[in-house]
């Protein structure tokens, strides 16, 4: 099971030197790759009593793209999207974009794709809320023509591409691409039969291995390995990652089979420095 970061995107700050230096002291403390979220903008929840995610106007997010050219830079870590909100963008731009990616990094680059929640977010960027699922699972396909293929002609619901093609393409060709989301039938379902790996929204216990077998079974029905999809789980060990928790968290992701465990320091309203030692200190009580 590799064990990484999440990059604490609402807390952090802006400075670059910050940034540097969480990443500098994830890879020096031993953990293999770096996780970022994304939002592009935030809502204003005045006059929105019902509204229904975690993050808003206050919260700040770096675009993980850019982020990730200059971080790539600084650190041997994997880089990963865990998620980029895949629908609300141009198909042929994100293929572009996470090419120059993987070969800034070495080919060391993990695409996470999800739908997002957010309405406002797709309204303020021009795209159609309710179509998001049907444009997802056409630009999966898209994509990895555009990283494989020189020349590409496509013509789907919300995509097309007369005889063009991206250059230079990516190292790793496809790239891998995993998918977010939580239980749903469909969500499973389509994870089994075109994502690389999954973030699930749910802990080990509280309806994940139900949902893994799902998955298993959506794959082998799609004529795809199973065990070739991986499994990327959380922990977020509050205020003390030296603690027994952390490591009893990180077994029993193990026991259900996760190939990748990322330990997350948000929540806790620290300061950047706070969180570099947070991870030093994760580090020391999982990796030694």
């Amino acid at each position: 099971m590799q064990l990484g970061v999440i990059l604490p995107q609402t807390e952090i700050g802006p400075h670059p030197a910050d940034l540097v230096a969480f990443v500098g002291a994830a890879e020096d403390s031993g953990f293999g790759y770096v996780t970022v979220y994304d939002h592009v903008v935030g809502a204003d929840t005045g006059g929105r009593p019902d509204w229904p995610g975690p993050y808003d106007a206050s919260h700040p997010f770096h675009e993980p793209f850019v982020l990730y050219g200059f971080l790539a830079a600084h650190t041997a870590l994997e880089l990963v999207t865990g998620v980029l909100i895949l629908p609300q963008r141009q198909t042929v731009l994100v293929a572009k974009q996470a090419a120059e990616v993987d070969i800034l990094t070495g080919g060391n680059f993990r695409l996470g794709v999800g739908i997002g929640w957010n309405a406002v977010e797709y309204d303020a960027l021009g795209v159609d809320f309710a179509t998001r699922a049907a444009r997802y699972e056409e630009q999966v396909g898209l994509l990895r023509r555009l990283w494989t293929e020189d020349v590409v002609t496509f013509t789907g619901r919300f995509d097309r591409v007369d005889r063009a093609g991206i250059l230079p393409r990516p190292i790793q060709r496809p790239i891998p691409l995993w998918m977010g989301g939580g239980t749903a039938p469909a969500t499973l379902a389509r994870i089994g039969r075109l994502a690389d790996g999954w973030f699930p929204l749910v802990p080990p216990g509280r309806g994940l291995e139900p949902a893994v077998d799902t998955i298993r079974a959506a794959a082998q029905s799609a004529g795809r390995d199973p065990d070739r999809i991986g499994l990327q789980g959380l922990t977020q060990p509050g205020d003390d990652p030296d603690s027994a928790t952390l490591r009893r968290q990180a077994e029993r992701w193990a026991a259900v089979g996760a190939t990748h465990l990322s330990v997350s320091g948000l929540g806790a309203g620290r300061s950047p420095a706070d969180h570099i030692d947070f991870i030093r200190r994760a580090g020391a009580a999982l990796i030694g």
